[in-house]
């Protein structure tokens, strides 16, 4: 029994040891970890640090980027309406041009006002027919660039500008055309002129009194060069179409029969000797009209001793023309008569030997050979379109 005690109690003493073994075991392993926390507690805490603060850099950094990417697009987005905007203000721009150069070609053509009577309608140019497209470029229906996609709003603007080049190259077309009809209707003008021997210049209207200024040239490239000179071949036109029309260029009688003496010296008809013929006798019947070869003003309707019943007409500018021999008068002085009228009847009135028409043109109040002007009408009447 005492030798079963003695072992109990030898186990409970060992237990106890191994127990306080434990113990103590357990005190230094918390006692180094408690040490080591605290001799690596500003170690791990600074690498804490340092992770959270790339963590932070990285992030503020890819917000950085975000934001550049952003601000990039919307100032490339700015740049391409920016781009369009001013790209749309520049067709803009070209149809106000385009529209600018229609209204002067259609200003080349036009009725022709005889200052000294009636209206004469021209024979130049027709009015260029090229139609200005309804391009929608001022139109409030025109929608933003922003609402349609880059490509959609490039298209458009190219089928604009295709337009308006095609619109430019028709005008260029038309100015051509005109300018070539315009140099030939001057030429032929000119030439019509010149046979009736008179000076075109004597007809041309004085400049206006009190005008004058700096002179500031004018922009002016092919178009407008070839546009002021055709405008000024259309001038001349114009003006030498209203000489033509004012002239007595009209046949004096509907039926030519031909001449049955000139002007100039010949053997006179009573006397047989030579003697000044101061016009046209126009073989006619007795009774035919005589008729106006110009616009004009009546000045007398009268007896005039060798002239017999005589009418003349005051066409302007020096200009007069005489019919004589007549048997009755159609016209009163005083009175305005255009070309073609009916002023007397053909007869044999006066110093005649039969029934004709005696025609004068008289310039400046000397006589003048009525063929070239004759001949003149003659040509212009052919020429007409």
């Amino acid at each position: 029994m005492s030798r079963l005690s003695s072992a109990n109690t030898l186990r409970a003493k060992n237990f106890g040891v191994r127990l306080l073994a434990a113990a103590l075991a357990a005190t230094i392993l918390w006692a180094a970890g408690a040490t080591g926390l605290l001799l690596f507690h500003d170690d791990l805490l600074a690498g804490f640090v340092a992770r959270q603060g790339a963590m932070q850099a990285a992030y503020e950094a890819r917000l950085l980027d975000m934001q550049m990417r952003l601000d990039r697009g919307g100032s490339e987005r700015v740049q391409a309406q920016d781009a369009v905007a001013a790209r749309l203000a520049g067709l803009i721009e070209r149809q106000g041009e385009l529209e600018r150069r229609q209204a002067a070609l259609a200003g080349l053509t036009g009725p022709i006002e005889d200052g000294a009577g009636p209206p004469v309608t021209g024979s130049l140019p027709s009015r260029p027919t090229i139609p200005m497209p309804a391009l929608g470029l001022r139109g409030a229906d025109e929608a933003p660039a922003g609402r349609r996609s880059d490509r959609e709003t490039g298209l458009r603007l190219a089928a604009l500008d295709g337009r308006l080049d095609g619109l430019a190259a028709a005008q260029a077309l038309s100015l051509d055309r005109i300018t070539a009809r315009t140099g030939r209707d001057l030429a032929r003008l000119r030439r019509t002129i010149g046979r009736t021997g008179l000076d075109p210049t004597r007809f041309e209207a004085r400049p206006e009194a009190g005008l004058g200024g700096p002179l500031v040239p004018a922009e002016a490239g092919p178009f407008a060069t070839t546009l002021a000179a055709t405008e000024r071949a259309v001038s001349e036109a114009q003006s030498l179409r209203r000489l033509a029309a004012s002239l007595p260029l009209a046949r004096p009688v509907a039926v030519e029969r031909g001449i049955a003496s000139g002007f100039g010296t010949r053997l006179d008809p009573f006397t047989r000797g030579p003697a000044l013929h101061t016009g046209l006798d126009l073989r006619a019947e007795m009774g035919e009209p005589a008729l106006a070869t110009a616009p004009g003003r009546v000045v007398a309707a009268e007896p005039a001793g060798g002239y017999g019943n005589m009418v003349e007409i005051d066409h302007g500018h020096g200009v007069v023309t005489r019919f004589a021999h007549l048997a009755r008068f159609a016209v009163r002085p005083g009175q305005w008569v255009r070309a073609g009228d009916l002023i007397g009847h053909v007869g044999s009135t006066g110093r005649s030997t039969g029934a004709h028409l005696h025609y004068e043109t008289r310039v400046d109040g000397e006589p003048v050979d009525p063929q070239g002007f004759l001949e003149a009408g003659r040509q212009l009447a052919a020429a007409a379109p």
